[in-house]
């Protein structure tokens, strides 16, 4: 449903200005005359580059531990949903109505809009660990059981307790992109306040609160509080004290819901699990398709099932672009006031029915179930380990742990605590480099590591 207008134009202007913020935690060293790029651009440099993206080569998208190379990674999945929001982008800076509200030129919301959206897009998964979104449960429910024995009440306060109970992919992304990417100084990467608002879905440091899309997960950890509210500052996300969603945001998540929606569906056609008719039925009903769906009929001989996925992956994402864009241009006065509190495809049949696709032929094979169960093994065992290890009376113990963790994850603690002493790094800290360090992890890394601290191989 379309909303009233209720800002107006010099107020939304005042608003994007600040949504479109170039600036840094960190005052940045580049030498500007040398480089063309603008303060955005220079961001999907830094993002590109980074170790955190390389590794996302062997995380679980939908297939855990697959040796299918047609197979979606989590950095696969990635490179498409950032050319999804690079697209997106281009789309809302050809609108004159919305460049007019937004107070931009043609050329600066091309240099900064799609730009943002194509950086948010790629580090969306930067901070999901080893075995996919299953990979988050595990870790969440693992400190769960860990906190039900007292004696951690004195070591850790109820806060502190909570980041580990509540423990999600993107509270770990904003420590890895401010934090754990990083040389010999603070705030990571430094990336743009607009590049890191865009990224922030969740602006919330409190327990889960699902009445809001923007609380329903706890999206920032208590040790990157600081950070977060210098992020909500310069970006403007923060109205009469509650935090609410960069705008962007929603283009970066309906990027994100357009992309695993098709391509799971994809993945699982690619193995044989359903054919094309399979898919069809599910998407008869949807109104708008009826054209598209014809026309997929028409497609026969030679490698036609293949290519009726191939056209019908690429007509719904059409579908779905359209229908994300109107959603967020007919709210945009709400979603740029902080008042518009659900996904933009929530309400979208055609997503709806891509959903039930992969929760009835997809996320239930055995074939899924059974990796993700040696994921929990592997994720479960490593914590085990290394929280036996890290917290052990002996101190051979506690200096084999520190042997065997990375010197990069245990470098990014001693610089953002400026503590030089592992043995002096408070609990909270000991344990954020144990979680750190695991959900940095590749599945295979991870995987490989259980088999051999446990034991199991040499």
């Amino acid at each position: 449903m379309k909303t009233h207008n209720y800002l107006n134009m010099n107020e939304l202007k005042e608003k994007w200005d600040k949504f479109l913020s170039p600036d840094r935690i960190k005052k940045s060293k580049r030498t500007v005359g040398l480089d063309p790029r603008n303060e955005f651009e220079s961001d999907t440099g830094r993002i590109t580059f980074s170790p955190a993206i390389r590794r996302m080569h062997d995380k679980t998208q939908v297939f855990p531990l697959t040796t299918d190379d047609n197979i979606h990674s989590r950095l696969t999945h990635s490179l498409e949903v950032s050319e999804i929001g690079f697209s997106l982008g281009l789309r809302l800076c050809t609108n004159t109505d919305f460049l007019e509200k937004i107070g931009k030129t043609e050329y600066e919301a091309f240099r900064s809009i799609p730009v943002i959206l194509r950086n948010s897009c790629l580090v969306h998964d930067i901070g999901n660990p080893p075995f996919g979104h299953f990979g988050e449960r595990v870790i969440a429910t693992f400190f769960k059981n860990l906190f039900k024995d007292k004696k951690w009440e004195s070591e850790l306060n109820e806060e502190e307790r909570k980041d580990f109970i509540h423990f999600d992919g993107n509270s770990q992304g904003l420590r890895v992109l401010t934090k754990l990417q990083t040389l010999n100084e603070k705030a990571g990467l430094n990336l743009t306040f607009g590049t890191l608002g865009a990224f922030l879905k969740y602006p919330n440091f409190g327990d889960p609160d699902e009445s809001k899309i923007s609380t329903s997960k706890r999206g920032v950890f208590q040790s990157e509080i600081d950070y977060f509210k210098r992020i909500a500052e310069n970006c403007g996300l923060e109205k009469d004290g509650i935090y609410f969603r960069h705008p962007l945001s929603f283009i970066m998540e309906a990027a994100d819901t357009i992309c695993y929606r098709i391509m799971d569906v994809e993945d699982g056609f690619n193995k044989d699990w359903f054919s094309y008719p399979k898919i069809k039925e599910y998407l008869e009903d949807v109104p708008g398709l009826e054209m598209l769906l014809e026309s997929i009929d028409e497609i026969d001989g030679e490698g036609a099932e293949i290519t009726k996925m191939v056209r019908l992956r690429i007509g719904v994402i059409a579908n779905l672009v359209e229908a994300s864009l109107k959603e967020f241009l007919d709210n945009l006065d709400s979603i740029s006031n902080g008042d518009y509190h659900k996904e933009l495809l929530s309400d979208n049949l055609l997503s709806i029915k891509l959903k039930a696709i992969c929760d009835e032929l997809i996320f239930p094979k055995r074939e899924i179930l059974q990796l993700e169960v040696t994921g929990h093994s592997a994720i479960s065992g490593l914590l085990n380990h290394y929280i036996d290890f890290v917290f052990n009376k002996d101190k051979h113990y506690r200096k084999r742990a520190k042997g065997m963790i990375s010197g990069g994850v245990i470098r990014s603690m001693k610089i953002d605590t400026s503590i030089d002493d592992f043995d002096k790094f408070s609990t909270y800290s000991k344990m954020q480099i144990i979680v750190d360090f695991i959900s940095g992890m590749t599945d295979q890394f991870a995987l490989d590591q259980y088999q051999r601290i446990s034991g199991q191989k040499i």
